[in-house]
This record gives structure tokens, C-alpha cells and sequence, in this order.
């Protein structure tokens, strides 16, 4: 009875978020079956993307952060008491309650999308087929110019193992810990794209190989005309399923793209037009208005309305969230699709879900409005039943997504902002009107059930968990 009255309350609390505009600093947070169990300021630095891993009887999250700030270009690191490029925190969550911070590893000098470290991902040397089985390997990008691998067996006192250099708009890449083939996301010498995949065998961490480039036709050295809309990032579902899902755009002109993983890996490499179109099994075009910014796979999944169909009730689905970019709702709505692409060849839209602005009168608090990212995790905790999707000024939301034709809220937290919280500015009669509005950048989730959000506009990492109708959902106890 006490747990039902806590949730109770809390929903109480973010009844009336219709009635909130900019955030104030001391007001509380709002929130529906969502809880907040622990908090980490990170230093005060923008953070993109936390990746949350087991090692041994601890859980440690590695969050990526952008760049620095014009006002703080280098936050000070209270650890050591000198001022630090923003890089990659290290936080030990083994008590999601008491999250203790271990270690801020520096990234590139650089304000915003020029410096700092913004993607992580971990792979346990036990389970790389060539790794030292002692190892914890932890891959990041440096910057927009390099990935690097780092050993976190000691996550307190990690050791730089290998760089890949001299690369530009390095981003979200992917890495089977199964297989050790990584794909890495940024811009290799001669190809016309910012953004475009280098395939790389990363099972000896130590020692890299590289398998080959990847795009779009269009983006490749020597191509003429319009150059294909950029990648954002990739997500394979390993040699058990033998695909590769691609997203391409941000918030306009997004491209999914459905691969053949096999035929990538073994395929021709160079990159000529016929290589490029060869692994590719199917293709979505999005509108002009819309982009891929993360394309989810959700494979085999029953649908309990078609339980009684002679074919189809199970569906290949792909989740794709778009990611909002400009402040105060200047562009269009970004948000959630699902796609079923059970015919691959003949992939379909089959419903979208978004906050309604009017919820919270999000378009006037400040900052995006809009969604950027989902959780990655595929723990069975979650997956095929709960996505979690972070929305900027509205927080983070939680989908039941076990029927995608209909997908539905089942609950949200939206963070207090602190005196930390940065400001977000848009031009009025060319001046800047400046609101201060929390910015959940990015969320993953942990096998035990956890979620964690972290924010753009520096006001840390928040440690939720579940409750009411969201828990039920993900069947928690």
C-alpha cells in the first residue's frame, strides 16, 4: 500500500503539466509511474550518451559528453581541481541510490560538436573472440577527428590501448561484443559525406583491422550529383540475425537502410556503386521533414491482435526516432515511428507517436521539444515491451510497444533543473531571448530495470525506475 501511495502522489505531482512553462530552479521534478532513485551532477557537463555495463558485481555507467561552452569551455574536474576538455565520466551505479563518481577521462579540446567525446560503447573481453579476458574494452570517439579503445577492467584508472585517427564527424558507432566487427561512424578521406560507415574487425581490440567503407550510392569518392543525406548511426542485430540497420538523417531526410550483414562483411569492398547496392535488402524513404536518427530493430514480435491469422502474427518491426534540433519548435514535429518491414522489400509505415506540446506548453518553457534518442539496451527486461525515449524539454517518456500499431504512453519524468542547468537561446528581432528548460539528451537502460537519462544542457544523469502501469508492462516486481 505505501508503494501504490508513492505512486499516487507522484502522479499527483505532474498532474497539470499543462499548467508549467519555463522551468524554475527549486520547483520539482514531474512525473507519471517513473521515480527518480539516484542523481549525479557529472561534473556539470553536457552529456549525450550514457552505456551502462556489468563488470564482475558492479554496474558502471560511461557516459560521453559534448564539447565545452562558450561561458565554460572546460568545467572543472572536483577530482583533481583543474579544468578538464569535456570527455567521458565513469560512475559506479552498483546502488543506483548512491551513484559514486570514479573518473573523468579529458576528450578533445572544443566547444559543443568540435570537442569533447559524445559516444561510448563497452565490450567485455571475455566475450570478444580475440580479447584479453581480463579486459574491459571501452570504445569512444575523440572529438570529431578519432575513435579510441580504452582498457576500463579498473574503471577507476582506465589505460588508452589504441586510436583510429585522422577522421572527421566521428559519431554513434556499433560494436558486436559477440564478433568484435565494429562499425564505426564518421568521415573517411575522399568520400563526400560527413558521415558514412568503416567496418572495422575489432576482436583483438589491440590490433584493428579494417574490412571496408560503407554508404549510401552517391556519397562515395568520385560520385557526382547531390550527395546522399548523412548517416547518423547503425544497429546490427549480429550474425544471428544477419542484418544491419542504418539510419541516415537527423530531423530531415531520413533513409533506413536494411543490410544484408553477411553479404557487407564478405562482400567486395571497394566501394563502387554496384559494392554499395549489393548487401542492401531493402530501403524507407521518409519525408523531407523527418529523419533516422536511431532505427531500432524490434524482430519477430508477436502481435497478440493477429494471434489468430494464418500468417503474419509475428511482425519484423523497426522503431526510428527522429531527433529534434532547433529551440522553441522551429522546425517540424520530431518524433517516434514504427515501421513494419517483415517484407523487406516492401517496408511499411505503421504509426507514429509524439508528447502532445499541449501536455506541457513545451514549445514556450525553452530549449527542443521533440525526441532525440530510445534506449539501445536489448535486455529482455524492456525489449519488445517498453521503449524509452528521451524528449528533451519533456524528459523521458516510456512507450508500451508491445502492440506497435498502437503504441502508448504509460509514463514520463521530466528532471528538475538546478542552478547548473545552461541556458537555450533563440533570435527575436535579432536579439536572443535566452530560457532555461532541462534537455534529456539521450537514456539507456540496465538489465535490472533501471533507466538512466542524462542531460544536454548540464544538468547531470538522473537514475529512475518504474512504477504503476509502466512496471507491469515490463512485468517488474
Amino acid at each position: 500500500m505505501k508503494r501504490n501511495g508513492l505512486w499516487i502522489g507522484l502522479c499527483l505531482l505532474g498532474a497539470l503539466p499543462g499548467q508549467a512553462q519555463e522551468q524554475k530552479v527549486g520547483a520539482p521534478p514531474e512525473s507519471s509511474n517513473m521515480k527518480l532513485v539516484g542523481w549525479s551532477d557529472l561534473q556539470a557537463r553536457s552529456a549525450y550518451q550514457p552505456t551502462i555495463q556489468k563488470q564482475g558485481s558492479r554496474f558502471i555507467a560511461y557516459i560521453g559528453h559534448h564539447g565545452g561552452t562558450d561561458d565554460i569551455p572546460m568545467p572543472i574536474n572536483a577530482m583533481t581541481g583543474q579544468p578538464e576538455p569535456n570527455g567521458t565520466s565513469i560512475v559506479d551505479v552498483t546502488d543506483p541510490a548512491q551513484p559514486k563518481y570514479l573518473r573523468h577521462i579529458p576528450g578533445a579540446p572544443g566547444k559543443y560538436e568540435d570537442g569533447g567525446a559524445q559516444m561510448v560503447r563497452l565490450c567485455d573481453g571475455s566475450a570478444l573472440p580475440k580479447g584479453d579476458k581480463a579486459a574491459v574494452y571501452m570504445l569512444r570517439t575523440f572529438g570529431g577527428q578519432a575513435h579510441e579503445i580504452w582498457n576500463v577492467a579498473d574503471p577507476s584508472n582506465p589505460k588508452l590501448l589504441t586510436r583510429l585517427d585522422g577522421l572527421r564527424d566521428t559519431h554513434k558507432s556499433w560494436w558486436e561484443c559477440d564478433t568484435g566487427i565494429a562499425y564505426l561512424v564518421g568521415g573517411a578521406k575522399d568520400w563526400r559525406a560527413k558521415r558514412m560507415t568503416q567496418v572495422y574487425d575489432l576482436s583483438d581490440p589491440a590490433k584493428p583491422v579494417k574490412i571496408r567503407d560503407f554508404g549510401l550510392v552517391g556519397q562515395e569518392p568520385g560520385a557526382t550529383g547531390q550527395v546522399p543525406t548523412d548517416l547518423h548511426g547503425p544497429i546490427s542485430t549480429g550474425p544471428q540475425g544477419n542484418r544491419v540497420y542504418f539510419g541516415y538523417g537527423t530531423n530531415k531526410g531520413g533513409v533506413i537502410q536494411m543490410v544484408d550483414r553477411e553479404k557487407l562483411l564478405k562482400g567486395a569492398p571497394e566501394p563502387t556503386p554496384d559494392n554499395l547496392r549489393a548487401p542492401e535488402v531493402g530501403r524507407l524513404l521518409m519525408s523531407a521533414w523527418n529523419g533516422a536518427h536511431t532505427v531500432f530493430p524490434m524482430l519477430k514480435m508477436p502481435i497478440a491482435e493477429f494471434a489468430n491469422d494464418k500468417e503474419g502474427q509475428t511482425r519484423d518491426i523497426v522503431m526510428i526516432v527522429d531527433e529534434a534540433i532547433l529551440n522553441e519548435c522551429n522546425e517540424p514535429r520530431q518524433m517516434i515511428w514504427f515501421a513494419d518491414v517483415s517484407i523487406e522489400s516492401r517496408p511499411m509505415m505503421i504509426s507514429s507517436w509524439t508528447v502532445p506540446e499541449a501536455s506541457g506548453n513545451f514549445c514556450q518553457r525553452g530549449g527542443r521539444f521533440g525526441a532525440h534518442s530510445s534506449n539501445e539496451s536489448m535486455a529482455p527486461v524492456f525489449y519488445k515491451k517498453i521503449a524509452v525515449i528521451a524528449w528533451f524539454n519533456a524528459g523521458v517518456r516510456a512507450i508500451d510497444v508491445r502492440d506497435p500499431y498502437h503504441p502508448k504512453e504509460v509514463g514520463y519524468f521530466i528532471p528538475a533543473i538546478t542552478d547548473k542547468t545552461d541556458k537555450r537561446c533563440v533570435k527575436v528581432d535579432g536579439k536572443d531571448r535566452c530560457k532555461t528548460a532541462i534537455q534529456t539528451n539521450n537514456v539507456e537502460t540496465d538489465e535490472r530495470g533501471y533507466v538512466y537519462i542524462v542531460d544536454r544542457a548540464n544538468t547531470g544523469m538522473h537514475i529512475l525506475e518504474l512504477g504503476g502501469e509502466a512496471r507491469q508492462v515490463a512485468g517488474l516486481k
